[in-house]
This record gives C-alpha cells, structure tokens and sequence, in this order.
C-alpha cells in the first residue's frame, strides 16, 4: 500500500473519536480524502505507523507529504489553508 501524494488521506478507525471527529470536520470543509479503516485494513496500520512513527491515530497525511497525528481541527484547518484546500 502507498499513499497517493496528491491526496490528502486519513489513517483511523471507526471507535476512535478523534477519528470521527477530524472526517466530520473535513467533510464539513467540502474537502476530499481517502478514509483508510485500519479495522478493516489492518496492514495499513503499518504503513500510518511508518509515517508517523506512533501507534496513535489519526494519521492524516497531507498532498505535501507532511503529517498530523490525532491533530486538533485548528491544525487540521491551518494546514488546509496553507495548502490552499479551503
């Protein structure tokens, strides 16, 4: 598994609330992503611990290829803007 540079994905899980809370904000955003479920994937578990290098999630990993790992929706937002995604 690769993650794509130009796409903006988020690594997690549907019990973690973190996770749910960083898809809510970004589709609130209108912003695309890939949702990688690391329940129902969970060799992608390694691959978001390889680019993070921790266990936590989420890993959201940016078009730029820089990360945030369990980011506060002001992170997540700040990077966007940056980015020019919203």
């Amino acid at each position: 598994m690769t993650v794509q540079p130009s796409t903006l994905t988020v690594f997690g899980a549907d019990w973690c609330r973190d996770c749910r809370r960083t898809k809510s904000q970004l589709d609130a955003l209108g912003v695309g992503y890939e949702y990688i479920d690391l329940e129902t994937d969970p060799a992608a578990a390694d691959v978001a611990r390889e680019i993070s290098g921790r266990t936590n999630i989420p890993v959201v990993v940016y078009p730029d290829a820089t990360h945030h790992v369990e980011p506060s929706n002001d992170d997540v937002e700040a990077k966007l803007r940056e980015l020019s995604l919203i």
